[in-house]
Formats: C-alpha cells, structure tokens, sequence
C-alpha cells in the first residue's frame, strides 16, 4: 500500500484499505477532532487484500456518487424527510474571495466532515437474494437467520427487504454477521430500531431512484453516528460501487445465466479474476491491465446513468 498523501494544514491518522482519515494538523495529540478529511484513494481490495494497481480515477467517481446521493437524501423529495449526514462546507468566505478548505492535491475525491459517535453496526440491507445470502439460502432457506420463502433462485428479489446487520470488528478483522437481537444487546432497543429503520427507508429511497434510471439496487450498506446533538447521522461513504450492488434491470430481466442478470457496476470483475488467478495464499497477482479498464469503466457507467 502507498504512503498516505502530507497534506498542508492536515495530520493523517488512519488508512483503511481504501480511505485517508486526517484531523486539523494542530489539533493537540488528546483532543477530539470536529472536523475530519476522509480522502478516497484509487486503491482497491478484494478477499481482505489490497490490490496492484489501483482502478484510475476511483476516488473521484466514489466521491462524487457519495456527494450526489448526500445530497438526494438531505434534500427529501415528495413528502420525504431529509435524511442528516456528516458532510460540513468544504469552503468559506474570506476577504479575497472563497477559500476552499480541502486541499488541491485531493480535491474531488475527498470529503470534509463532523466527527460523531459513530455506531459499531454495519447496517446491510438487502432487496435481492445473491452473495453469502444465497450460499446460505441454499444450505439453511435464511440469509443471516432470516427465514425467506422456499423456491428462490440466484438473483431473485426478496419478498420485501431485510436489515441484516453486521458487528464491525477491530481493524484487521472480519466484520460478524449478528441478529437484530444481538443488535439490541450492543446498542440498546431504541438505537437498534432507529438503525434498522433509517436503513430500510433510505434503501426504499434509493432503489425507486436506481429503478427509475434501469437500475437494480440489489443491496448495500450503511454507516450511521450520533452528532452533538444526538442526532443520527448518516455518515462514510454511501450507495457507492463499493458499499452496494447495482444490477443493470433490462438484463436481469432477461438474462438466462445468474452472470448475465446480475453483471454488477462494481469491482465483480476484479473478485471474478482473482479467484479464478490466485489461491487466496500469497500474495496477490497483479491485476492486468484489460481487468483495471474494464473494472474502471463499470465505475463510470454507474455514476454516469445515476447522476445524468
């Protein structure tokens, strides 16, 4: 993995496999940070490993997708609430004019934000039966616990979405599938509904915008944080490529094989080669360059069609 970016006026303090978290560069070493830049790196991961090279231009498409779909949700459209996220003004007035508060070197593919008390539930929902769900369908009829009709196949759509939530574990660990019981132990009844609640209704938001655009939202993911006031705060990244599964409809519809109906705007293509490349012992092959451009393109189609 490449050495995070200094940044002028910024201290990094985290590196996930994707994302740079950096606080103010004077912010004493025991304080709590208010404002936080999340930089999205063109790095990509796959079976918990980063790969080489990374997808071109990733971060941007990835941050210009989460800032879109902040946006939709804040503004609440027909009736619906705005949903609250974690985003600040990434710029202010000053005597000689607008001031941009993020850095050139990162510009377009970071965000900056409020710190929060974030929630240590992964909130997955899902709309469709694929992934780790079918595997389990197939051997159990449930996808994490949930009992689900008899007679689905691969790519089906559920009878009505499932909030199936997962415990983020420490940083280098798998996170744990758990029940909405176990959610409750965690985070106390009241949080574990407003969770489960927020996903359900933003997943329902979010797939009636992708359907109307010829788009499958199969299922996807969400951060949440209390904010000072104690609110609940949508947060990370959102509805991207990376934390969800966009199907393309026309060709779900009318596919014939579960990889023609569920071709997948995302890093598929990558997880599909690498399996096929490597053992999962090692270290990984470098990705070439036909799977990056193909992989990259998926990325631009999405936004594009989404956002036009």
């Amino acid at each position: 993995m490449t050495s995070p970016l200094a940044l002028h006026g910024w201290r990094h303090v985290y590196s996930g496999k994707v994302r740079d978290l950096y606080v103010p560069a004077d912010l004493p070493a025991d304080a709590r940070a208010e404002r936080m830049l999340v930089v999205a790196s063109d790095r990509v991961s796959a079976f918990d490993h980063v790969l080489e090279p990374g997808i071109p231009d990733k971060g941007v498409l990835l941050t210009t997708l989460s800032l879109w779909w902040f946006d939709r949700l804040a503004a609440g459209r027909g009736g619906e609430r705005g949903i609250p996220n974690h985003l600040v003004a990434d710029h202010v007035l000053a005597v000689d004019g607008v001031r941009e508060l993020i850095p050139a070197q990162v510009a377009g593919r970071a965000m900056l934000v409020k710190s929060l008390e974030m929630q240590p539930i992964e909130c997955v929902v899902r709309g469709y039966l694929t992934g780790s769900g079918w595997v389990e369908y197939q051997a159990d009829g449930t996808v994490c616990g949930i009992p689900l009709p008899s007679g689905l196949h691969n790519g089906d759509r559920l009878p009505e979405p499932i909030f199936t939530p997962a415990f983020k574990a420490p940083m280098g660990e798998h996170d744990e599938n758990i029940s909405f019981a176990r959610t409750v132990e965690i985070v106390g009844a009241e949080t574990a509904a407003e969770l489960r609640d927020l996903s359900l209704e933003i997943y329902a938001r979010a797939a009636r915008i992708a359907e109307a655009r010829g788009l499958i939202l199969a299922d996807t993911k969400f951060e949440f944080g209390r904010d000072e006031a104690g609110v609940m705060t949508l947060a990370d990244e959102v509805l991207t490529s990376d934390s969800s599964r966009y199907w393309d409809a026309d060709a779900w519809r009318s596919g014939t094989t579960p990889s023609e109906r569920m071709a997948s705007f995302d890093k598929q293509i990558v997880r599909d080669w690498l399996a096929a490349h490597w053992d999962k012992t090692g270290t990984p092959p470098e990705l070439p360059a036909d799977i990056v451009g193909r992989t990259a393109e998926r990325y631009r189609e999405l936004l594009a069609r989404l956002t036009s």
